[in-house]
């Protein structure tokens, strides 16, 4: 393909090349190249409806959709050669067409502008991410639902303000973070189906005089239905917006599991163990370990985070129907896009790999008076005492546990006859942790048998 210093897609009225600068700052080639698939995509549609319509002959149809198959495979084999003189990937795929096939070429763009095909083209490569996303969630949450199978009954602490709160299963939490990105993958798969729908066909803003076909084009490229008004279709980028909204939050959720494993990872956790694939060591310290796959993605989301403010900055004054400022659309989604499905990807690994510190967990499970609220419910439901009383009650016992430096199960009979009389040993039953996990049955609670319902529940819904 011949670079030329002047874009002559503008026929006349353009008869100079831009100045280097001008060039520098309109090209997007550079990124928008990514959607060259999209773009043969739409334009091999479009050629199909123009020819079924009788717009163009069925011969130059034919001749422009082998010779953009002939196009895309130069591109896929890195052979075609790129301009930024002809700006985006739609004027060098026609550019390079036009070389192929001579003057039907010219006919490809009757009926359409570069504003619907861009939009056509954006949209087809976000939906192609959300499929990408969805199925990288749900290998996520295969490794987690693996991990909370295994780790069923096993205890650890639960936590508020990261401190011990009550005795949870590991493989409660592993099924907190599963409901997580459950949440994501349906939030991905609402923003699919609202962005369903096909802009191309409205042309640059107010649709065509031509007969085409936009139910035809629409179908070709899997949308449900084309989008039902024409300025709408070239200015929408809510698409892209949604998207990155479901990015972050999921981004989100991915550096709050990526904290707690750099908590429960430390020396002074040692709930899991990393495996050396997602670690690395010290430069001068032989000794460390280092969480360095969880603190980077971690840090992700805030590339993710501000690709949603770029592009929503970047939309927020425009008029309708397309202005150049949109041509700063893509980077930040193509961005964020890279990042997101890189960062669910080594969460996955991480999942798969990393081994669970059974004993440390048990041991951290029982320490913190863990078990405080299952004595006080045990002395609401034996001793039918309020709830308020029972709370006083197991503060004072916490307090006195406290004092002697022990934990409530250490306590004797007597210690607890002295605050309040009616206490029986058969509270002993309710201080373990085995016994405290046991007994949250309620629907949604820690008990093993729970976790092992959510478990099956998620991977019939996987199926």
């Amino acid at each position: 393909m011949t670079n030329k210093t002047s874009n002559q897609m503008w026929g006349g009225r353009f008869a100079a090349g831009p100045d280097a600068i001008m060039e520098a700052i309109n090209a997007s080639i550079g990124f928008d190249q990514r959607m060259a698939a999209q773009d043969i995509a739409g334009s091999r549609a479009h050629a199909a409806m123009l020819a079924a319509t009788g717009i163009v002959s069925d011969s130059d149809a034919s001749a422009m959709r082998e010779g953009l198959l002939t196009v895309l495979s130069e591109i896929d084999s890195g052979t075609f050669e790129f301009s930024t003189a002809l700006e985006d990937i739609h004027m060098n795929v026609e550019a390079r067409l036009k070389e192929i096939i001579g003057e039907p070429a010219g006919r490809l763009h009757t009926g359409r502008s570069r504003n619907d095909q861009v939009a056509t083209d954006f949209k087809l490569w976000v939906r192609d991410q959300i499929d990408a996303a969805v199925t990288g969630l749900e290998a996520l949450i295969r490794a987690l639902l693996d991990q909370a199978e295994a780790g069923a009954d096993w205890v650890m602490p639960g936590f508020t303000h990261l401190q011990t709160a009550q005795p949870v299963t590991w493989g409660h939490h592993m099924m907190a973070y599963v409901e997580m990105f459950g949440r994501d993958m349906s939030r991905f798969r609402d923003a699919r189906a609202r962005m369903n729908e096909s802009p191309l066909g409205a042309a640059a803003l107010a649709g065509t005089s031509f007969p085409i076909d936009r139910e035809m084009t629409a179908k070709a490229l899997g949308f449900d239905r084309p989008a039902a008004n024409s300025l709408d279709a070239v200015s929408d980028r809510d698409f892209a917006l949604e998207f990155l909204s479901c990015a972050s939050i999921c981004a989100m959720h991915l550096s709050r599991f990526a904290e707690e494993l750099v908590i429960w990872s430390s020396a002074q956790f040692r709930f899991v163990t990393l495996s050396d694939r997602f670690s690395t060591g010290s430069s001068i310290m032989p000794q460390k370990k280092n969480p360095d796959a969880a603190e980077l993605i971690r840090a992700k989301i805030g590339r993710i985070f501000g690709a949603n403010v770029a592009l929503m900055t970047v939309m927020k004054g425009l008029p309708l129907a397309y202005s150049k400022d949109m041509q700063e659309d893509k980077e930040q989604v193509f961005d964020a896009a890279d990042n997101l499905m890189l960062a669910l990807a080594a969460m996955e690994g991480m999942v798969k790999d990393m081994s669970a510190n059974v004993e440390n967990l048990e041991a951290a499970a029982g320490s913190g008076f863990s078990t405080a609220t299952d004595l006080a419910d045990w002395l609401v439901r034996a001793l039918n005492m309020p709830f308020r009383d029972a709370h006083h009650v197991t503060g004072t016992l916490v307090a006195l546990a406290e004092s002697r430096g022990c934990d409530l199960p250490d306590l004797t009979l007597a210690d607890m006859q002295g605050v309040h009389g009616a206490i029986t040993d058969e509270v002993f039953g309710v201080l373990g942790v085995h016994n405290s996990v046991a007994s949250r049955l309620s629907y949604g609670g820690t008990a093993p048998a729970n976790v092992r319902a959510q478990v099956a529940r998620w991977k019939g819904l996987l199926k």
